[in-house]
């Protein structure tokens, strides 16, 4: 029997630890992970993506894994050749980020639990959902103006439509190297709203345009409410064909609901489906926030620029929706345009919110539902022009 060197072994084998290999940056990227843990657990901000997305931060970050290969992606391409020998766990699942193939599959959920019933009852607010997205060009030309390339700018700017999974569209698309600040941002954004919008909100409007009282809305028949995903997809699909794989399934998850033949498919769309896909996306969007990536400059330029692109959002909306008050005299509140953010429902509830400390006897919710859905719809389509003309 051979001779066992125990003490040269255990010294190889503390060498190989993480513990030894780990760099500086990989341990603030792991305390930044945890932070986002914090937040997503203790204080609730998005945590259905955000406990993912953080836990896929510090999975990446952890020296000598091998769970997720950059290199593997580079130059935006996918490298099959390398996949047998090198590919990880998150390696695979980011394919399906990388492919265009999760964000879609979640509009689907999205759709499936989306009542369009507001926006067709009233379909001015349209309208107010399409000035919501003033903050994606605003930053799109604010990033240009700070030197980035137009891939860049247009992957930062989509940021102001408060729609994480579109963000994540463009990003993979035409950015992949800024998926990870990108996402972080978006969603933070996201969980932000009930704090950055009612400053907003209360800044450009009056203390008698926030307690304006509006019409309940018109009962909508369900044949309305089945005509209008095909119609939805037919007219942006062929106007904007690039925004054909986020609204076509968006539409199609609605259609789910409404047509009431197909309730488990709807069922399964909003539930079991949905749930997968957001843990897959989730992690493998989080394991590309690497610290060579996530900490730069470049990063708190795209926090910086992301936070201009969701405030301009809300105050677009909000500009529309006093221009709108004033044409019809007193009949649309101006709140409900800050819910033309594609943040479902939150967007919708916080202008319920500041309505009501106005006039308690206010419910401005179903309303501000139409903006709301239509910025969903909204984002998707300025997704299409940017991969239509950047892509």
């Amino acid at each position: 029997m051979e001779n066992i060197d125990v003490l040269g072994t255990l010294k190889q084998f503390a060498l190989d630890t993480g513990f030894v290999t780990m760099s500086w940056q990989q341990l603030v990227m792991i305390g930044v992970a945890c932070v986002f843990l914090f937040l997503a657990i203790k204080r609730q901000y998005e945590p259905l993506l955000l406990v993912p997305i953080a836990f896929g931060m510090l999975l990446t970050n952890l020296p000598g894994a091998g769970m997720y290969h950059t290199e593997l992606f580079s130059g935006g391409h996918v490298h099959w050749e390398n996949f047998v020998d090198e590919a990880g766990l998150i390696d695979y699942l980011y394919l399906g980020v990388k492919l265009g193939i999760y964000p879609p599959l979640i509009f689907m959920g999205v759709g499936a639990g989306t009542d369009f019933g507001p926006l067709i009852a009233n379909p001015k607010t349209l309208l107010l959902g399409a000035a919501a997205q003033l903050g994606i060009f605003v930053a799109f030309i604010g990033a240009l103006a700070l030197g980035m390339d137009v891939q860049a700018a247009a992957s930062i700017g989509i940021i102001g439509g408060a729609d994480g999974p579109t963000a994540i569209y463009v990003t993979s698309q035409l950015k992949p190297e800024l998926l990870g600040p990108i996402a972080v941002a978006a969603y933070s954004y996201m969980a932000l709203v009930p704090v950055i919008q009612p400053p907003i909100m209360k800044m450009f409007t009056t203390k008698k345009e926030r307690a304006v009282v509006m019409e309940q809305l018109r009962p909508v028949s369900k044949t309305e409410k089945i005509l209008f995903p095909i119609i939805v997809t037919l007219f942006v699909s062929l106007l904007l064909p690039s925004a054909a794989p986020l609204v076509g399934m968006l539409m199609l998850g609605n259609l789910f609901k409404e047509c009431g033949v197909v309730e488990r498919l709807s069922k399964t769309a909003q539930n079991e489906l949905m749930n997968i896909i957001v843990i897959f996306l989730g992690v493998s969007v989080g394991a590309t926030a690497t610290a060579e990536v996530f900490l730069t400059w470049e990063t708190l330029k795209i926090v910086g620029m992301g936070l201009v692109a969701f405030c301009f959002g809300t105050a677009g909306g909000v500009w529309l929706g006093k221009l709108m008050c004033w044409m019809t005299k007193g009949k649309i509140n101006p709140l409900i345009g800050s819910a033309g953010v594609s943040a479902v429902p939150m967007a919708a509830r916080v202008s319920q919110k500041v309505g009501q400390a106005e006039n308690p006897s206010n419910f401005l919710l179903m309303h501000a539902m139409g903006p709301n859905v239509a910025g969903v719809i909204g984002s998707a389509v300025a997704a299409g022009v940017f991969l239509s003309m950047f892509g």
